[in-house]
């Protein structure tokens, strides 16, 4: 099982148009277990990171977890990963189906897992980890193109609409936040003494 599951993994990230295509039909069993065996190595060297203190936030920070702050990390990895992928595939299948995708949610979920292979394999390692999420991001497009038979242009704007929507809200929130908050911590202006010498 691992022999396929790094097979495959190879071919997401060598070959993605090829390996969506062959992959199209995939169980759900088959999708789960490339997600958890994936994440577990991910959660895995996330917890080796903060246990060694070479985390770049740990260090930015000033910080030391240790082993108990490794095993939190570990778990927080996993079930944030899981929920996560399931929240982002539901929530970006809207905009699939929306744009004209009818394949099914089981193949967006799909495009989403197996288009993680970058981030999940390689995301941990500093600095460069944002390359890998970008690839992921580039693979998401083409899992959506191949496995729910869109043109680049609708894989390409489903993401984005996915995407930007809720980041535009978090701007919006903060631009209505900073200034209420601006107001309240306001510092005010210093006692002068009445007491005359």
């Amino acid at each position: 099982m691992i022999d396929t599951i790094l097979a495959k993994a190879k071919g997401f990230l060598f070959d993605p148009v090829e390996a969506f295509r062959k992959s199209g039909n995939d169980e759900p069993g088959t999708v789960l277990t490339y997600l958890g065996l994936l994440l577990i190595f991910n959660a895995a060297i996330s917890a080796i990171l903060i246990a060694v203190g070479t985390d770049p936030v740990q260090q930015y920070a000033g910080l030391s977890w240790g082993a108990a702050g490794a095993v939190m990390v570990f778990f927080l990895v996993l079930v944030i990963g899981f929920t996560g992928t399931f929240i982002l595939a539901a929530w970006i299948h809207l905009w699939v189906y929306l744009l004209g995708g009818r394949r099914g949610i089981l193949r967006t979920v799909t495009a989403i897992v197996y288009g993680s292979t970058p981030s999940l394999i390689l995301g941990w390692i500093p600095i460069l980890g944002v390359i890998f999420a970008l690839w992921s991001l580039v693979l998401g497009v083409l899992g959506i193109r191949e496995l729910q038979a869109l043109s680049t242009a609708k894989a390409i704007l489903a993401i984005a609409l996915a995407l930007m929507i809720p980041l535009i809200i978090v701007l919006l929130a903060l631009a209505l936040f900073l200034p209420v908050s601006m107001i309240v911590t306001e510092v005010p202006p210093p006692v002068v003494s009445m007491v005359q010498p």
